[in-house]
């Protein structure tokens, strides 16, 4: 009996998963990119940058309807139980780099609303807010293409320092505001920023989740340490 058809079957849809990975850390990649530029353009109070940042969030989307497009490819091709949990974490995986890359772009289109008032200093608090992030984000993805399970979970655990981070900053600019009422304004700008950044600490270990669905099926990680106390603020 001749294999050969069957064995061709088989490559070709392991190669297409293998693009879909590609896909994903290569729409990852560009999230960070964006997360990066967006904390740079704050610091250097670069309208024309932070636009270009704003503008650039357009392939990402146009990437995650890419990526589901050959999700939808793979489906159709009646996979196996550990196939998936590939396309489903790849659904999952690629609607949360897509928000990532939305919350970077809020916060370079809320630096331009920000350039509009005098500088104020806690603009640095911001970027060691957005430093955590992006080293999340970047430890993920680097989960998610070695299939690393513990690695994923210390994403997932290392999101309370993140949350503990973003409240720290909270109190300091909600005191900032109360000390001068000049400083609302731009303190509130940072707040929003400050918040979109948190969100993207969330989406990173939602993949995170993913990856260890992805490895261990139906067993999923233990509730987050969830550190963000400004609801009690």
């Amino acid at each position: 009996m001749n294999n050969q058809p069957h064995e061709h079957i088989v490559r070709s849809y392991d190669e297409e998963q293998q693009r879909l990975v590609g896909e994903l850390l290569r729409m990852g990649a560009m999230a960070a990119a964006q997360l990066e530029a967006a904390l740079d353009v704050v610091e250097r109070r670069d309208d024309n940058a932070a636009r270009r940042v704003v503008d650039n969030d357009e392939a990402i989307d146009a990437l995650e309807h890419e990526t589901s497009q050959d999700v939808i490819k793979l489906t159709l091709r009646g996979p196996l139980a550990r196939d998936l949990r590939q396309i489903l974490a790849a659904l999952r995986i690629a609607s949360d780099i897509e928000r990532i890359g939305d919350y970077a772009a809020n916060v370079a289109k809320r630096s331009i609303a920000l350039n509009a008032a005098p500088p104020v200093p806690h603009t640095r608090g911001l970027r060691a807010l957005g430093v955590l992030a992006l080293r999340q984000l970047d430890d993920v993805l680097a989960a998610y293409r070695d299939g690393d399970a513990e690695a994923a979970q210390r994403v997932h655990e290392a999101d309370a320092e993140l949350d503990a981070q973003y409240t720290s900053l909270f109190r300091e600019l909600l005191t900032y505001m109360m000390e001068d009422p000049r400083n609302i304004t731009s303190c509130t700008h940072l707040l929003f920023m400050a918040k979109n950044i948190e969100r993207i600490g969330d989406h990173a270990t939602n993949i995170a989740e993913n990856v260890w669905f992805l490895v261990h099926g139906g067993d999923g990680l233990p509730p987050r340490d969830k550190r963000d106390g400004t609801a009690s603020l």
